[in-house]
């Protein structure tokens, strides 16, 4: 499938993210250090949006970059979808993105 606009890039503010729907289907789009990320909304633990959640970069040079779904804490690695911690132990997908001008795409 081709990419397809979700959003501005203003509206995805440094440290935040953005829950936007395609075709029914819900995705998180979150702003790192000013680098953008996509994953299935929905935590693999409990059906919570991690959009809400909060993000947190760690690491030397806060190169690395997780979620923290709202509902339970569980983590998750905004560059492979990897669960990092209970309760999840199931990843969710990852999306690639793209910026063209000042259009976000995502490649769903």
């Amino acid at each position: 499938m081709p990419f397809v606009k979700v959003a501005s890039v203003a509206d995805v503010l440094p440290g935040e993210g953005l829950r936007v729907e395609i075709d029914g289907e819900y995705f998180a789009l979150f702003n790192v250090n000013g680098q953008l990320h996509a994953l299935a909304d929905t935590c693999s633990h409990d059906e919570a949006s991690l959009a809400e959640g909060e993000v947190v970069s760690h690491g030397p040079g806060l190169h690395e970059a997780v979620v923290e779904c709202p509902r339970h804490g569980a983590r998750f690695d905004l560059k492979t979808g990897r669960a990092l911690c209970l309760p999840a132990v199931a990843p969710v997908r990852r999306y690639a993105v793209k910026v063209e001008g000042n259009s976000i795409l995502l490649n769903v």
